[in-house]
């Protein structure tokens, strides 16, 4: 599972108490470890994971002390963003941080709050462009600062219920915006008092359909090369807006919500109920891990992935998508750095553990030995996002030390717009690119 929570904007440019480096990055002179003289050490690593992926993720951790036997891994799961920005301003940082989104990378290595890893990756002759491929690295460095590494990835797909696609006569799964908005009104089916039985894709921003601002299925970019906001100038965004006002406006806004709100509501999508799962909802926008709730949840739903659609103009693109993940790395003043290093690089670096990761959570491995494995492939709902990922064309949205303050000032204009509250598309988008880069001058 991975959630982009949502990060306060007023604290997404402070820089963090923990800054150091006029250059970005705070460096590191690794030592030795001699497992034969070592005294032991007792590391904190905290990730987001929670429940069921918790005790998986465990299961893999615990190996660490078996290959270091001085090192013993204390995990704490359930830890965001949020908090291991507090944990580093307050000196409390853990020995290793975990985090499901690479959207902070760029401001953890800018400010040197995580440290550069490139003199461990030196030290230990690692060469990571030949260990993970450049899908998997892009998002974990800033300005030749490596300051994290990724561990597990995300790849966004479409998932679709093969039983109601029979029904409703469609062949295959749709490849362009204006065919998934035409399937999801063939799949729609109403309840007698006007109310939606089954809904064939949810066009607004909550579950994991908020990926959508991220640009990336429509081509369009948050940034030029000079560092400037292009959300108002770069037409794709415009095209796929327009493209998600049409649908909501078709189903209509107020009939959505109510939808929404009557299967659960955002806390729905982690739970049994998840409405793919139960059959109210006939395509969904999702990551590969869904794969794994659905077996872990016993959903009895017949259903195949593919591909995200793409904007109509990039048909010939058509099996990429949006790939972002887990990143791992070593906040600045931990005790034991080059105990951390031997945590970190076991998780991120190590096939096996990756291999076994991604067997047990259902996540894209990011090392290429992994990707290659053929037990990962065997299951061809999972085997679409390893396809997806390995597609030269898949990305994620630039980042920079703004972290999420540009995608969320984006996506609260865009649900102002789809509710009808904002009605001025280009004057909005004017206004969200003049918010960018004024944040992007004050940080």
């Amino acid at each position: 599972m991975k959630t982009r929570g949502a990060v306060a904007l007023t604290a997404i440019c402070v820089l963090l108490a923990t800054a150091c480096t006029a250059g970005g990055g705070s460096s590191a002179t690794p030592t030795s470890n001699p497992s034969a003289s070592h005294a032991p050490v007792t590391l904190t690593v905290w990730s987001m994971f929670t429940q069921r992926q918790l005790k998986q993720f465990n299961s893999v951790l615990d190996q660490v002390h078996t290959m270091y036997p001085w090192i013993t891994v204390k995990s704490v799961g359930g830890k965001s963003s949020d908090d291991i920005d507090r944990s580093m301003t307050s000196n409390t940082a853990p020995d290793v941080a975990i985090e499901c989104c690479p959207d902070a990378s760029a401001k953890y290595c800018s400010t040197g709050s995580w440290l550069d890893l490139n003199a461990y990756l030196k030290q230990d002759g690692t060469d990571l462009a030949k260990v993970s491929p450049p899908a998997a690295t892009k998002y974990t460095s800033y300005k030749g600062v490596q300051c994290s590494l990724p561990m597990l990835s995300d790849a966004y797909g479409l998932y679709y219920n093969v039983d109601m696609f029979k029904k409703a006569g469609i062949t295959s799964p749709p490849k362009t915006f204006s065919e998934l908005s035409a399937d999801a009104i063939k799949l729609t089916q109403m309840n007698s008092n006007g109310t939606f039985k089954v809904l064939g894709f949810l066009p607004l921003n909550d579950w994991e359909t908020a990926q959508l601002p991220n640009g990336t299925f429509a081509g369009a970019q948050y940034y030029n090369t000079a560092g400037q906001s292009t959300v108002a100038t770069d037409p794709r965004w415009t095209q796929m807006i327009q493209w998600q006002k049409s649908l909501v406006d078709h189903f209509g806004y107020t009939n959505l919500t109510k939808w929404f709100q009557s299967i659960g509501g955002a806390n729905a999508e982690w739970t049994a109920s998840q409405a793919f799962e139960t059959g109210k909802l006939a395509m969904a926008l999702d990551g590969e891990w869904r794969v794994a709730f659905i077996q872990a949840d016993k959903s009895k739903v017949n259903y195949a992935t593919a591909p995200f659609p793409v904007a109509d103009n990039m048909v010939s693109e058509y099996g990429m998508g949006q790939v972002d993940g887990t990143i791992i790395g070593i906040p600045k003043g931990v005790p034991n750095p080059e105990d951390s290093w031997d945590v970190v690089k076991y998780l991120a670096l190590n096939t096996q553990a990756e291999v076994r990761l991604a067997q047990l959570l259902k996540n894209v491995p990011t090392t290429t030995a992994a990707l290659h494995d053929p037990s990962l492939a065997a299951d061809p709902h999972f085997a679409t996002f390893l396809k997806i990922f390995l597609n030269p064309n898949s990305g994620y949205k630039q980042i920079t030390p703004l972290g999420l303050y540009d995608v969320d000032t984006l996506t609260g204009f865009i649900d102002k717009y789809l509710a009808g509250t904002e009605t001025n598309l280009q004057a909005g988008l004017q206004g969200v690119a003049k918010q960018i880069n004024d944040q992007t001058q004050l940080g």
